[in-house]
């Protein structure tokens, strides 16, 4: 008998009403599975309807939770229960008139990110999502979850209160905040400080080069900065989960909390810091935009399906605008990264031909099938709406600002959501969002929404940098253009992308054509550049690839170079209402870049 089960007994506890309570064990670890119990008391129905969430909100993908769902088992005072799978998520149990049962599973957990479960020898982590079924007609009452670590001196982390005395017990008002709520159980480094008078967690799993006190005295100003922004924090308590591991990035956002993950040795180097910090300023900064201020489409969550909207650009787009500006704002690198990093972000935007193809709002709607499921074609026919969102949300801000000589700004229309919507939780329409923006910047702006958000016109950066003394700078490549992207893998080139009516393509060339020759002469690894550089445009080359294992030969015609890298630079002599414009929205001189 495991210590998980031999507890069970003395966990529950029988109280008066309906009562949902899940413990959650992990006696054996290494095996990556999470014994869970759920013990339910005074359902009414005489059927008992369990479903398993396929997706988390804030990531808009069906992941399909249930297919890590094992060793399902319903039991009335150890007597198995009739139970039947009614879907792929979807579990129906005959109750026969008892008034107490307990389900028992085991969910394997071996998939290290923000919004699924891991569990190893070293720590569990896990997603209400991934793991706790949702009850039928019980979705507002309060659930308890107790945590049985398999090791004393494992801990729990999670942004739920405690019960109580009860050991490692916790309370969830309803299922959405269950859902919402991750867990870190294991020997993570904890550490508590304090920001405008509320307490504040910060656990990081792995090793690393970070220095702890340098990392929570900067999250202390970017707490600050956002929330000085929405006038104060809407919370009691907050807790950020950080992640280490070799190559990682990524986060996902909750009410009360966040979840991080990011490489362990990415913290020296001032600029892997710095895009560290950003992550944290994009995930603090959804507590408001996304998890208070959301769209009617997700104002009530639908855990079976996809939950559509066009409005992902505001809630992604806009926050990594924000992520970008907060740290400047702070203190906590200088103006001139930021317009440096800005640059790459306009090269990233200007780089993706499928920004000719997909509008805004199409991206945000159909998040579900393409954002997180790229393939070859992927950069020809989309644009993501957290980079497109994020470049319109810089236009947004810019326009309202040179309207109204930096009295306004983007600052107005997030706090004005916040009070109108976020405040309330009050589910906004696309049509809403936009009459807010409308009534900050005091003008009507049918016209931007219908060719940068709904339609696929290029955004005309110059108009709107140039009241700000800035202007968006374009560097062309050296060598003639050919229209591929190249991994190098042990040492083949392999071709990741072909850009839509690019020499390579109207060549025959495709994606995932390994690259072998020009002119009959090998190509050496990362030497495609070079090798262009003695060509001129117009200049017709013999390419040899291996296409799905045959040798073929193409002759390309190259076209004149394009554009690799865009800069945002001063212009030359900035006026006066430039330099002002600068300073308002930047915060210093212009002359200081």
């Amino acid at each position: 008998m495991t210590e998980a089960t031999a507890t069970r007994s003395n966990i529950y506890v029988r109280e008066a009403g309906p009562t949902i309570h899940y413990l959650v064990a992990m006696s054996q670890p290494e095996t990556n599975l999470f014994e869970v119990t759920l013990h339910l008391v005074d359902y009414p129905s005489p059927l008992l309807d369990l479903k398993l969430p396929v997706w988390t909100p804030g990531s808009y993908l069906v992941r399909e939770y249930a297919k890590n769902l094992q060793d399902f088992g319903a039991f009335a005072e150890d007597k198995p229960l009739s139970w039947r799978k009614i879907s792929k998520n979807h579990w129906q149990i005959d109750k026969k008139g008892v008034s107490e049962l307990t389900v028992r599973y085991r969910v394997f957990a071996n998939e290290l990110s923000v919004r699924t479960n891991h569990l190893d020898a070293t720590h569990g982590y896990f997603n209400g999502a991934a793991l706790f079924f949702r009850i039928t007609g019980w979705d507002k009452q309060p659930i308890r979850v107790t945590i049985v670590p398999p090791r004393p001196e494992w801990q729990v982390t999670t942004a739920l209160p405690p019960v109580g005395e009860q050991t490692n017990t916790f309370l969830a008002g309803d299922f959405d905040t269950l859902v919402d709520t991750p867990f870190e159980i294991g020997r993570h480094q904890l550490y508590n400080f304090e920001v405008l008078g509320k307490p504040h967690e910060l656990a990081i799993w792995g090793q690393g080069n970070f220095q702890a006190q340098q990392m929570i005295t900067d999250i202390q100003k970017i707490i600050q900065v956002e929330a000085q922004m929405f006038g104060g924090l809407p919370y009691q308590r907050y807790v950020f989960l950080l992640h280490l591991f070799s190559q990682a990035f990524g986060g996902l956002e909750h009410k009360d909390s966040c979840s991080l993950i990011y490489q362990r040795f990415g913290f020296r180097a001032q600029d892997k810091y710095n895009r560290f910090i950003q992550l944290v300023a994009h995930e603090f900064f959804h507590l408001w935009n996304v998890k208070r201020i959301r769209p009617k489409a997700l104002e009530v969550f639908d855990y079976d399906q996809e939950n559509y909207t066009p409005s992902l650009w505001f809630c992604e787009g806009t926050t990594s605008y924000y992520d970008l500006l907060i740290p400047l704002r702070a203190g906590i690198y200088d103006v001139q990264w930021y317009l440096n990093n800005l640059g790459k972000e306009i090269t990233r935007y200007e780089m993706t031909p499928g920004r000719k193809v997909q509008p805004l709002s199409e991206s945000s709607f159909d998040a579900w099938i393409k954002l997180y499921r790229p393939d070859a074609n992927s950069g020809n026919s989309q644009i993501s709406y957290y980079l497109k969102g994020e470049m319109v949300s810089l236009l947004l801000d810019l326009l309202i600002r040179s309207t109204h000589d930096n009295q306004r700004s983007l600052d107005d229309v997030m706090l004005k959501m916040w009070q109108q919507f976020g405040k309330d939780e009050i589910g906004y329409t696309p049509e809403q969002l936009q009459e807010v923006i409308e009534s900050v910047a005091g003008i009507d702006l049918t016209d931007f929404f219908k060719r940068y958000i709904d339609g696929t016109d290029d955004l005309p950066f110059n108009q709107y940098l140039e009241p700000f003394g800035l202007q968006l700078v374009a560097d062309e490549q050296e060598e003639p253009y050919l229209g591929v992207r190249i991994n190098t893998e042990n040492g083949r080139e392999m071709i990741k992308f072909v850009e839509t009516g690019s020499p390579a393509q109207i060549g025959g060339i495709g994606a995932g054509d390994e690259l072998l020759a020009i002119d009959g002469i090998k190509l050496m690894a990362g030497g495609l550049s070079d090798r262009l550089k003695d060509y001129q445009p117009n200049d017709k080359i013999e390419v040899a690839v291996f296409h799905q294992d045959e040798l073929c030969t193409y002759s390309i015609i190259l076209a004149s170079p394009h554009p690799t890298r865009y800069q945002v630079k001063p212009v030359e002599h900035p006026n006066s209402t430039q330099q002002q414009n600068f300073a308002g929205w930047l915060g210093v001189a212009i002359a200081t870049v």
